[in-house]
């Protein structure tokens, strides 16, 4: 059984929750999108616009934006980002975070985004992350991300 999370929990993440939560948001676009059915409808170009909001494209605005996000991050940030999505994800305690801290930086490349972004749900891992240490998003409720 996991101690309550303290204050000190959430320093030791050194993230900014601002930025995470930026991509907690484009990371829940992101996966809420279907794979491409039909790539050309052929029909009204304004009517196709609807239908193809929810599919993923290799041009797509919510994925750029979403690895941009995460390539922005210092390499620590990233290491730090990746451990907290591990943790959300069950595949770490919050009571080994050093533990998965140091599995992330050890496993680190230059493809952190692509990475993150081929993990199904990440949005949500980030979340449950940061819940095992005390934050949420919903902290940041009304402010523009």
């Amino acid at each position: 059984m996991n101690p309550a999370p303290s204050e000190e929990d959430g320093d030791a993440l050194e993230l900014d929750l601002a930025r995470i939560c930026f991509i907690v948001v484009k990371a829940r676009a992101f996966d809420a999108q279907e794979e491409v059915v039909e790539p050309d409808y052929g029909s009204d170009a304004v009517d196709d616009q609807a239908r193809q909001v929810l599919e993923a494209y290799g041009d797509d605005p919510t994925y750029q934006e979403l690895c941009q996000a995460i390539d922005d991050l210092s390499e620590e940030e990233q290491c730090r980002l990746v451990a907290l999505a591990w943790i959300g994800r069950g595949t770490y305690e919050r009571g080994d975070w050093d533990e998965a801290l140091e599995a992330a930086r050890d496993g680190h490349t230059d493809h952190t985004a692509q990475y993150l972004t081929s993990m199904p749900l990440l949005g949500d891992y980030i979340e449950e992350g940061l819940a095992a240490f005390g934050l949420s998003c919903m902290e940041l409720e009304g402010e523009h991300l």
